[in-house]
């Protein structure tokens, strides 16, 4: 699955969620497209017609292209005859009958990556409870967005480089991303992201046959920050666990893995392939 169709589905299912929770009865949304300052509105949900399919937004157009340049959320009541945006989209949005609509950015480390839409087909107040759910779909996709980066940047990162001293460095790289998204997965709410996140870690660190795969999820968890170098408090503060209980998993798995030491524990935890 290519990012691009990652992203949309994440919108698409942001979009659902958003109505049931709100009522709405039209959403739509899509992505920045790549090298563009615009997005392509790509997922529909509850539209009657085609009009707004594919409808390229350029940043500081209309009331989504308002939001892409503001990277703030953006309303208006009435669309035909409201003053505070542009109206190169009419057209479309006549055709689809909406008239009261708000534009909330998808913005993923200061940039915006997507738009997300919300319609009345009538003229009247949104109100701060739909603003208030179209702010927390928004959020669910950039977490979404966040989760996908980080794992193409673990296995670009787990790519083996032209030298020695590149080598290494990338794997130093790979373990910290991987402590780093295995510490994400429990935050995630969505299940089949957070299985596919586990997964891409699962790739750089894939269990071999003869290995020991016997150590609970919170010891992988431990095992990766202390191989990336943490502290026992730097680990805590990352798994947001008590210094007493990380110290606990990592006796626990030291024993599971007949290791004496925190390093035979990691050089270990490899041999049996959980970690990098």
């Amino acid at each position: 699955m290519t990012a691009n169709v990652a992203g949309a589905v994440e919108i698409g299912s942001a979009l659902a969620r958003l109505r049931r929770a709100t009522g709405l009865p039209v959403a739509f949304g899509g992505l920045v497209e790549s090298g563009r300052p615009q997005i392509r509105i790509s997922e529909l949900s509850g539209t009657t017609t085609a009009a707004l399919h594919s409808l390229a937004v350029s940043s500081g157009n209309g009331l989504g292209g308002k939001a892409v340049a503001l990277a703030r959320p953006c309303a208006v009541m009435d669309y035909p005859s409201s003053r505070q945006i542009t109206h190169e989209y009419d057209v479309p949005v006549a055709a689809e009958g909406i008239r009261s609509v708000l534009a909330v950015p998808v913005v993923v480390r200061r940039r915006v990556r997507g738009v997300l839409y919300g319609a009345l087909r009538s003229a009247q107040p949104l109100g701060d409870r739909t603003l208030g759910a179209a702010v927390a779909a928004a959020r669910d996709v950039e977490q979404a967005l966040v989760v996908r980066d980080e794992a193409r940047g673990l296995l670009a990162a787990g790519r083996p480089g032209p030298a020695d001293a590149a080598r290494v460095t990338g794997w130093e790289q790979v373990r910290e991303a991987h402590a780093a998204l295995r510490a994400l997965a429990p935050r995630i709410t969505d299940a089949q992201l957070r299985t596919e996140l586990l997964a891409a870690c699962g790739l750089l660190a894939a269990p071999r046959p003869d290995g020991d795969g016997s150590l609970a999820p919170r010891e992988v968890d431990v095992l990766s920050w202390v191989a990336a170098g943490a502290t026992n408090a730097t680990v805590a503060e990352r798994l947001g666990l008590r210094p007493e209980t990380v110290k606990s998993y990592l006796r626990s798995a030291m024993r599971k893995l007949g290791a004496h030491t925190r390093g035979e524990a990691v050089t270990a935890a490899r041999r049996a392939g959980l970690l990098p």
